[in-house]
């Protein structure tokens, strides 16, 4: 009887023990012609045992890369698609690049200095005041997430005049209300039935009479 413990590592579970043992016989096949013809059996095999992977792009592209991982690296046929190396498969992936430019306030994030930019490029009129507008209420929005006081126009006024180096002016005759007025829950309607009547105060003594009768 073999043992799991006496048997050679299973490098991808997937196919199964039997599979790698058939890469590993081909890999004792001497002539090149009966090599390369089990292969591509051994491929379609592989292909049935994962149909799911079928939908995916470069299956067959995958498979010979299994192929070749399974055998670590020693098996000598042709294949249709490059023919990976240990180092291409083991090499880590180039790192992402990062943007160098941050925005300049970041607690109003990187799409508001897009909007804002917009702004700054727009001719005078009715579309650069409306960017202007929402920008600026967009900021009082966003000071609610952070602070409970009430935020006056002034501020927003004085930090986009800041952020556009005087370009833009934010105007408003109105002040956000502070942030414990602005998300204070409903008061619960009371559906007390006190005296035959429910919290809309209508007297519900007549309905409960004539379903009764």
């Amino acid at each position: 009887m073999e043992y799991n413990t006496d048997r050679n590592h299973l490098v991808i579970r997937e196919y199964g023990r039997n599979v790698q043992k058939m890469i590993e016989y081909l890999i004792t096949i001497e002539d090149n012609e009966k090599r390369q013809r089990n292969t591509e059996v051994v491929i379609e095999l592989m292909g049935m045992l994962n149909p799911h992977l079928r939908n995916v792009e470069d299956f067959r592209h995958k498979l010979w890369d299994h192929l070749f991982l399974i055998a670590d690296f020693k098996l000598d046929v042709k294949s249709p698609y490059p023919i990976p190396t240990r180092e291409t498969l083991h090499r880590r992936p180039e790192r992402l690049p990062y943007p160098k430019k941050y925005p300049k306030f970041r607690h109003f994030g990187k799409n508001l200095e897009m909007v804002i930019d917009k702004a700054v490029k727009e001719k005078e009129g009715d579309v650069r005041e409306g960017l202007t507008q929402y920008i600026g209420n967009y900021m009082r929005l966003a000071y609610t997430n952070w602070h409970k006081e009430t935020i006056h126009d002034d501020m927003i006024t004085s930090e986009l005049s800041d952020i556009t180096n005087g370009s833009l002016k934010y105007t408003n005759d109105h002040s956000i209300p502070a942030y414990t007025e602005t998300f204070r829950p409903n008061k619960k309607k009371n559906y007390s039935f006190k005296n035959g009547k429910n919290g809309n105060g209508k007297n519900n003594k007549h309905k409960f009479k004539n379903r009764n009768k």
